[in-house]
């Protein structure tokens, strides 16, 4: 898998979007060498975010690009959200062409592991915190 290679994204109707993704177990080279990958991939099909289950690959991984950070999470979970929602609109690499209204929390704790295998906490408000909704809510 070349860092120049851009992954094909699976659109619905494909059951691995419909199937949870495993927690990652250990975190060795083919997964630092997909991480660039995906970001790659995201950014190319003008994404702000991407999960592993789009690509095909059935791990709780994600990419989440916040301007010029992009956040890479390992079984990434949120483990808090604000009551106060927001409506917005939303798309989905997986559903080309498709936007709809979608209630979210407006800020969320994602917790998960770095490609290093470090614990990372994140606070995220406004549209970051929907985008990490939208991702684990693929994974899940």
């Amino acid at each position: 898998m070349g860092e120049e290679e851009i992954l094909q994204v699976r659109v619905y109707g494909d059951p691995v979007l419909r199937s949870p993704a495993l927690p990652v177990t250990n975190i060795d080279d083919r997964l630092r060498r997909l991480i660039p990958v995906m970001v790659r991939t995201m950014r190319e099909t003008d994404g702000v975010g991407l999960a592993a289950n789009q690509i095909g690959l059935l791990e709780r991984v994600i990419v989440v690009a916040e301007e010029d950070t992009v956040h890479v999470l390992i079984n990434p979970e949120i483990v808090s959200w604000s009551t106060r929602a927001a409506v917005d609109t939303e798309g989905c690499l997986s559903l080309p062409g498709l936007q709809a209204q979608v209630e979210r929390a407006s800020k969320v704790v994602v917790r998960g592991l770095d490609p290093e295998g470090k614990e990372v906490e994140l606070v995220a408000r406004g549209l970051l915190a929907r985008i990490f909704q939208h991702e684990i809510d693929h994974l899940n």
